[in-house]
């Protein structure tokens, strides 16, 4: 299979570059943004934009660079500091109001210079940070005809294409982009990759690398020892995970992203009161969707369900104000509406809009999971199948697929599903990991 034969050229590369990184190899990338939503793209935007030099772990001051725009307004390259500065003040505090601020000062940077590349780049950082993944990807090309030998456009192009489900075009971006140049960003395009064929071992070995690549740096290391107590958590590898978890938070005290996956560890121990704790501190530093969906979840398994329900309102709210600034999370959100049965009347033509935005496999598992809330079990099995075409092994789309099998009354089917999710964790999810044990006890 091609995806297999790139997985491959990306894994020889990938050795090469750790050789060549422990003989003194360039180990720096710049560029790109931060999102703060959840998923793949911005899980390794994340990491571009940790290495700007923009970021710190007190947070970005954008005052020094607004004032110097105010007294010099034609200063493209403020301008552009100071649009990453926005995307960068977006990621640590979810404040969306700081994207439009984003576009309008790269917009006018690349109206005064329009062979910056770096202007465009933030551009396309922008669009993805939006879901606005074909703009992303327009914009990125533009990116490489400016700066055909920068691996930050190699990487901008590829999540778009991944986002697009062009996959293999995907890969091939991301294996430009490493050799151009390994660093954190690219290390960790490979791991993702690696993780979408469904080899949990090599992305992690990947990602060590990006971890190494990082080394000395603060946030860079905090946010790798964080994707690797993802990876752990999935396989369910629970000590590793704490371990790499606890270095992030002693690296940068306070780190929300390793507080959120601190407490789905807390949750999966059966440390609910705890796990609670620990996702209130993350959704009360940086209210992003992700955070406060696990809170609505933890208070649902403790059985406070009135502050569950506050915490689903909320999640409305933002998902809201996300919108009004130009953020996409119809994906997302329809997920999560299926999850609560929210505005079940128009889930499955939502559904088919945000996976024709984003036709990759998460556009597919929303909208077998849609159809599968909407009692449309064979429809959903189709899509389901589709979602899971490049061997992907995540127990969550796998208990998706459980149910549907379930919902179509196969029931031999949906306790092999539920099975194999649990066969990956136990744990795998604050809210579905006890219906998943339900059902493949053949209690549902």
């Amino acid at each position: 299979m091609r995806f297999r034969t790139q997985l491959v050229v990306a894994a020889i590369v990938v050795s090469a570059l750790a050789v060549g990184s422990l003989l003194g190899g360039v180990l720096q990338d710049g560029g790109g943004s931060a999102a703060v939503t959840a998923g793949p793209v911005e899980a390794s935007f994340a990491a571009d934009r940790a290495l700007t030099g923009i970021a710190t772990a007190g947070g970005t001051d954008t005052r020094e660079l607004e004032r110097a725009i105010r007294e010099r307004p034609d200063d493209a390259r403020s301008l552009v500091l100071l649009g990453y500065a926005y995307q960068q003040r977006w990621r640590e505090t979810a404040d969306a109001s700081n994207l439009p601020r984003s576009e309008a000062a790269l917009r006018r940077a690349s109206r005064l210079d329009p062979a910056d590349p770096l202007a465009v780049i933030g551009l396309g950082s922008l669009a993805l940070i939006r879901h606005d993944f074909r703009a992303a990807l327009v914009i990125g090309r533009r990116a490489q005809r400016l700066a055909p030998s920068s691996a930050r456009t190699y990487g901008l192009v590829g999540d778009a294409l991944l986002e697009l489900g062009r996959y293999e075009d995907a890969f091939r971006a991301f294996e430009r982009m490493i050799a151009l140049r390994p660093s954190v960003a690219s290390y960790a395009r490979i791991a993702y990759a690696r993780e979408l064929l469904g080899d949990l071992d090599g992305a992690r070995a990947a990602m060590q690398l990006a971890a190494d690549a990082a080394s000395g740096q603060r946030e860079p290391t905090a946010w790798a020892n964080v994707e690797l107590a993802k990876l752990d958590l999935r396989a369910g590898h629970h000590p590793r995970a704490e371990r790499h978890l606890r270095a992030a938070l002693t690296l940068v005290p306070g780190y929300v992203f390793a507080a959120e996956q601190l407490a789905r560890l807390e949750a999966a121990r059966g440390n609910v009161p705890r796990a609670i704790r620990l996702a209130q501190r993350a959704a009360a530093a940086v209210p992003l969707p992700q955070f406060i969906s696990l809170l609505a979840d933890l208070h649902a398994r403790k059985g406070n369900r009135a502050a569950a329900e506050r915490q689903v309102t909320t999640v409305g709210v933002i998902n809201r104000v996300l919108a009004a600034n130009g953020v996409r999370t119809d994906v997302e959100s329809v997920v999560f509406d299926a999850d609560h049965r929210i505005g079940t009347g128009t889930l499955v033509t939502r559904a088919r809009a945000a996976r024709a935005d984003r036709p990759s496999i998460l556009g597919d598992d929303a909208l077998a999971w849609a159809l599968a809330r909407r009692g449309r079990c064979d429809e959903a099995r189709k899509w389901s199948a589709r979602s899971l075409r490049l061997g992907t092994r995540d127990a969550l789309v796998f208990f998706h697929r459980a149910e549907i099998e379930r919902c179509a009354g196969d029931r031999l089917a949906a306790r092999r599903w539920a099975r194999m999710a649990l066969a990956l964790d136990r744990a795998f999810s604050v809210r579905w990991a006890p219906a998943a044990r339900r059902l493949a006890a053949g209690l549902r």
